[in-house]
């Protein structure tokens, strides 16, 4: 069931509106009432339907409060059905129909007319057989709202998708979506420690020379959302793990052990040099890594260990997005059924605890007082070799 088995992917939103503690059969019914197959009027004109599932397969379509509600938290899935008929079967009915009115002429040639005509058989027929489903095709994404945050994950980080969904979550349940990205992110944080207006006055760094990049080519314009603070925290990070060592204290006054590890992807900010992508058990140890970042470009994705409390978790982190896939939170022993479920869903709440405070651990340094040193620090580490 999407968040609650195996390795988790996710990207978040805020949900508008109040916390919606507890979940009720109201919720449950305008799920129901927007459940695929259900969702919307007549035929979609893009041959595409969206709707809610149950969440455990594809084709299941049971939505109800003692399997959907676990742990304060809503786990269903979005359905994404495409009937699309195949352009080589549409080819193959045209070139049929065509070629059989060829032969009611003399020249053995069909005309304009008839060339039309054919084209038109060919997608009446397409779309009879295609009446049946027998070319559609099927994709469901599970979807996680946690009611103690008030916060949606969404199990695909597909543009498409989350655009269909943020639409269908507010069709169902009036309530708007805001996606969660670095730079919405550090603006939050740094509004809770009363420094919000501090985030948004804050350009690029120049981690090379004194000077700033005048932008980033991947990072939104707006500047209430610095989205290039996720590619900065991650040079941060780097830098941290290399000159201080791989225990990190954090703002609640726990410790986090971190390791970057297995992938990770480099890109040019001004989009001039292009793009590395390094894949290893320690690839920022890789002498083509570090040359990259002194050339001035910027971690874009890469792969986490982290420990605390005992936990382990391994993951893949976009900088800019803060999207998280493949993670792997640590097996529960002894649990099963509902109580495994539940187990899921605390490990996932300390999981996003865990990077955020890693991430605000970054966020006051950066609007701290001390942060002209530590940059000094950081063009030096990257002057050295």
């Amino acid at each position: 069931m999407g968040f609650l088995n195996g390795r988790v992917t996710y990207v978040r939103f805020r949900v508008g509106g109040d916390a919606p503690l507890p979940f009720g059969e109201d919720l449950l019914e305008l799920s129901n009432q927007h459940a695929i197959g259900r969702h919307g009027a007549g035929e979609p004109t893009d041959g595409i339907s969206v709707g809610w599932v149950g969440g455990d397969h594809v084709l299941d379509t049971t939505i109800d409060l003692g399997k959907n509600v676990v742990n304060d938290a809503l786990h269903l899935a979005i359905r994404v059905d495409t009937d699309k008929i195949p352009g080589t079967l549409l080819r193959a009915y045209t070139k049929i129909e065509t070629d059989a009115r060829a032969k009611m002429n003399p020249s053995g040639y069909p005309t304009k007319a008839q060339r039309q005509e054919a084209k038109e058989a060919a997608k009446a027929r397409a779309e009879s057989e295609a009446a049946d489903g027998r070319f559609r095709r099927m994709a469901h994404y599970p979807v996680l709202w946690d009611g103690q945050s008030n916060i949606l994950y969404a199990g695909t980080a597909s543009l498409s998708v989350l655009d269909r969904l943020q639409t269908l979550f507010r069709e169902t349940f009036d309530r708007i979506l805001e996606p969660i990205s670095a730079g919405s992110l550090a603006c939050s944080l740094a509004e809770a420690r009363g420094e919000g207006s501090r985030v948004e006055s804050l350009g690029p760094i120049g981690f090379i020379g004194e000077d700033g990049h005048s932008s980033v080519a991947w990072s939104d314009t707006d500047v209430s959302r610095p989205d290039f603070w996720g590619n900065e925290f991650l040079i941060w990070l780097w830098h941290v793990l290399q000159a201080d060592g791989d225990t990190i204290a954090l703002p609640d006054g726990s410790e986090v052990t971190v390791m970057l590890n297995k992938t990770l992807t480099l890109d040019c900010p001004r989009g001039e040099t292009g793009r590395d992508q390094l894949t290893t058990e320690g690839p920022t140890r890789l002498p083509e890594a570090f040359r990259a970042i002194q050339a001035g470009k910027l971690p874009r994705k890469t792969g986490l260990i982290l420990v605390r409390h005992g936990s382990q978790y391994e993951l893949t982190l976009q900088a800019e997005t803060l999207a998280v896939s493949g993670a792997a939170l640590p097996k529960i022993e002894g649990a099963s059924g509902h109580d495994l479920h539940v187990a899921r869903v605390d490990a996932l709440r300390h999981l996003v605890e865990t990077l955020d405070l890693l991430y605000d651990a970054y966020g006051r340094r950066r609007t701290g007082p001390d942060w002209t040193g530590e940059l000094g620090r950081i063009r030096r580490w990257l002057q050295a070799a």
